[in-house]
């Protein structure tokens, strides 16, 4: 899909407030608010919008740690690897997870209440996966950016 000025405007907006009234967002973007939502559309239907979400407060809601874990597998076989990935999935507490090209096999970002709860997660789930020949976990001390919004 090729992405014109207008369409980066909407993009930029919506990736700011996904829920304002389109009205506003055809204000703020120099549009009639027809072929404002008619763009939206277009947007979502080509999947450059993939959905629309609430971005929740960790700490807020009892989560306020954050793990960044690198996992070795015993092989990078197709059936090691779908096993991994299949047993992960059905855990929450893991929100990102990357097949990695380099020294490990897999980078997740688990987030718990804390240290205890990830120390749980990672005896009683994460090192009975199959194929998991190795775990080495990261605990970063502060954030200082953090944003779901991209580059446009």
């Amino acid at each position: 899909m090729e992405l014109d000025q207008l369409d980066r405007s909407i993009l930029r907006v919506l990736q700011k407030d996904g829920r304002i009234q389109n009205t506003e967002l055809a204000a703020q973007v120099g549009l009639s608010p027809s072929p404002c939502l008619r763009r939206v559309r277009n947007l979502e239907e080509a999947g450059a919008i993939d959905r629309y979400v609430a971005v929740l407060d960790p700490a807020k809601i009892g989560m306020s740690m954050t793990f960044f874990t690198r996992v070795w597998l015993t092989s990078q076989d197709e059936d090691t690897v779908y096993q991994f990935v299949s047993a992960i999935k059905d855990h929450p507490q893991v929100v990102e997870c990357y097949l990695l090209a380099g020294d490990s096999d897999f980078l997740l970002r688990v987030v718990a209440p804390d240290i205890d709860g990830y120390r749980r997660f990672q005896v009683e789930y994460l090192g009975r996966a199959k194929g998991v020949r190795n775990i080495k976990t990261e605990i970063p001390m502060q954030k200082f950016k953090h944003t779901t919004a991209l580059p446009l």
